[in-house]
């Protein structure tokens, strides 16, 4: 059984070709920078990597391209589209909706857009990446995996917002969280790397990336997370603000002239590391900048910095203490500087980082020092796998 994995995010899309037999990764690839002008897929294919420039505008241009990689004659792995079983999608925001994985009809798209607006972002790259395999794979089985699902273990104190309650039975307003297959991915791998059982650790994963949220993982179940009703909250991140105070919204509205649309785009996509850095959403750009000497780069950086470390120790508050934390996604497994530089923050709970086993990127990896009272690990994610597990599931039922 071969399983074609897809996950969209905001300004880029990963894919994985699954031979779920043995679970071997037949392709895989990313297509970066979405939308920039200088967008570009990487594919790989038996170890081998081919990049492969081609400017597009779109999720759905993306994916088109993406997918006559698979049967390109040059490195296909497949003679057919035909030969691919299933379809899982990751989808962002399944709202109150959906708590769990669902083979996907009219009535799941239709749900999945009328929580566009809780993922704006999001959501349309979801339906983008159903839309395109409904035109290149007619009739293949499709399978939705929800970021939300994990966390619906959290408690009700936890969720809810202190807000007239009415708004949470109208709207379903309250916090919902996301990366929910990623920090699950996570956290049971390094349970696995530790030799313990999950039950026994409490887990703070942080999954950076061009989105970027913080999980609270007590024995195996979310506890707390950094996203909220969208994937707009938490700590900054590329392009999208975090938590601010509330009345920032209509201060810009009234001084800036502004309606509801255009100050959720300078949320979403002016703010964060590119708002205070004006260099780029890229933290290898605004890395460069910063040992240029600039000094908005550097003031990014330490924000983002301080203000992951301030939700770690939150965290560990939260659950009574931490055994370890984990670093993933791009800029959690590639950034050595931010991990450090995040770390330094937490030397008032033991944390050590060992600079030599940090010097590392897109590695499994014990990254602190023997006598650190926290252990640190890099644990590249792994959400394909977990949604191919999920749609085997499904389909097979």
């Amino acid at each position: 059984m071969k399983i074609l994995v897809l996950n969209c995010g905001s300004s880029s899309f990963k894919y994985q070709l699954i031979d779920m037999d043995n679970e071997k990764v037949l392709a895989k690839g990313t297509y970066e920078r979405i939308g920039e002008g200088n967008s570009f897929l990487t594919h790989k294919v038996n170890g081998e990597k081919y990049v492969l420039e081609n400017p597009v505008d779109s999720h759905k241009d993306a994916i088109d391209f993406a997918l006559k990689q698979l049967t390109n004659p040059e490195y296909k792995v497949i003679d057919s589209l035909d030969e691919i079983s299933a379809v899982g999608h990751r989808i962002v925001h399944g709202g109150e909706k959906f708590n769990k994985s669902v083979l996907i009809d009219d009535e799941v798209i239709k749900a999945i857009k009328e929580c566009i607006p809780l993922a704006p972002l999001h959501n349309p790259a979801g339906l983008l990446g159903i839309e395109a395999c409904q035109k290149e794979i007619p009739g293949v089985k499709m399978v939705a995996v929800f970021d939300t699902a994990f966390h619906q273990t959290m408690k009700k104190e936890q969720y809810i917002y202190p807000l007239p309650y009415e708004y949470y039975e109208k709207y379903g307003v309250r916090k919902y969280g996301f990366h929910g297959t990623s920090h699950m991915y996570v956290s049971r791998r390094v349970a696995e790397m530790m030799g313990e059982d999950i039950k026994n650790l409490r887990i703070i994963n942080c999954h950076l990336g061009q989105g970027a949220s913080l999980c609270a993982i007590k024995y195996g179940e979310s506890y707390d997370t950094t996203m909220g009703l969208t994937p707009l909250g938490g700590i900054p991140m590329c392009t999208r603000c975090g938590d601010l105070d509330p009345s920032i919204v209509t201060f810009l509205m009234k001084n800036e002239n502004m309606t509801a649309d255009e100050v959720e785009k300078v949320l979403n996509k002016k703010s964060g590391v590119l708002g205070i850095s004006g260099v780029s959403p890229d933290f290898r750009d605004v890395e460069a900048e910063k040992s240029n000497g600039n000094e908005r780069a550097c003031l990014a950086i330490e924000n983002y910095n301080y203000n992951v470390a301030g939700f770690i120790s939150k965290f560990a508050m939260a659950m009574d203490g931490v055994d370890v934390i984990t670093f993933t996604a791009g800029i959690g497994e590639n950034q050595i500087k931010i991990r450090k530089g995040i770390c330094e923050h937490l030397k008032f709970l033991g944390v050590e980082i060992d600079d030599e086993a940090n010097n590392v990127r897109s590695e499994e990896r014990l990254i602190s020092t023997k006598n650190s009272k926290v252990k640190v690990y890099i644990v590249p994610t792994n959400e394909e796998l977990m949604i191919a597990r999920d749609t085997k599931e499904l389909i097979s039922k």
